[in-house]
């Protein structure tokens, strides 16, 4: 009996409030959920605005529309793409870590000026990287999968046909990155696609690709990917070495 009534005058439990600035969901506050469904489980993308500001940077660099040795502050470009000068500037300095641009104190941000040098050393050890692994997959990767990354060296081919320069920079890495993600070593990938992006910076003094030269590259990739799906070593080394003995790969 003592029992019982113990049981009847027995408060109700409730959850202690959570401390400041803690957010509980709902179900755990104790709200009442009986015969709601569940949740769906959706994925849901966020895109911030200084990440938008990046890839528009990176596209006007590559594109030619930012000019090595010039300076450009982030309250301009920010009026220049309709934001404020806040994630300019913090996209800027990612830039800055990547080596595409110089921060000059009070001023903004100097396009870093880049000689044939440079380019050479970086589509050197792009060579040492990336062939080794490309000859051991053209051994090891069934044709079915060469197939699969036909649309990528497409996609290359169209920008290159057009002139796009910053489309062609990004299908190009798009494909290159496929063909290592083949390996299964994202290491691998994230340090090729780096060097790859450094490769694509215009250099000091030195006009755009021109799309002949665009159209060149690209049908690299597509006889590539044909002597891959052969299984042809001898044509695939050849055709992977020119590749990245080229000036603008």
């Amino acid at each position: 009996m003592e029992q019982g009534r113990a049981r009847e005058n027995a408060r109700p439990y409730a959850p202690a409030d959570p401390p400041p600035g803690i957010r509980v969901p709902e179900q755990v506050r104790g709200e009442h959920t009986h015969g709601e469904p569940p949740a769906p489980r959706a994925v849901v993308q966020r895109h911030s605005v200084r990440g938008q500001i990046l890839d528009a940077l990176r596209a006007a660099l590559v594109g030619g529309e930012l000019t090595p040795g010039h300076v450009y502050s982030a309250p301009a470009l920010g009026a220049r793409f309709g934001v404020s000068a806040t994630p300019v500037r913090e996209a800027m300095q990612q830039l800055a870590v990547e080596g595409a641009v110089e921060v000059v104190p009070n001023r903004g941000f100097r396009v870093s000026e880049r000689g044939p040098g440079e380019l050479a050393e970086l589509a050197e050890v792009r060579a040492l990287i990336e062939v080794p692994v490309m000859l051991r997959l053209a051994r090891t990767v069934p044709a079915a999968a060469w197939c699969a990354l036909r649309p990528l060296a497409d996609a290359t081919v169209a920008a290159a046909a057009v002139g796009d320069r910053a489309a062609y920079a990004e299908t190009d890495r798009a494909f290159h990155r496929a063909v290592l993600a083949l390996s299964g070593n994202q290491q691998l990938v994230s340090v090729a696609d780096d060097l790859h992006r450094r490769s694509q910076w215009p250099l000091v003094d030195s006009p755009a690709g021109r799309r002949a030269d665009l159209l060149a590259d690209a049908s690299e990739h597509t006889a590539l990917l044909d002597a891959l799906i052969a299984r042809d070593l001898t044509v695939v080394r050849s055709l992977v070495r020119e590749h990245f003995n080229g000036a603008d790969v």
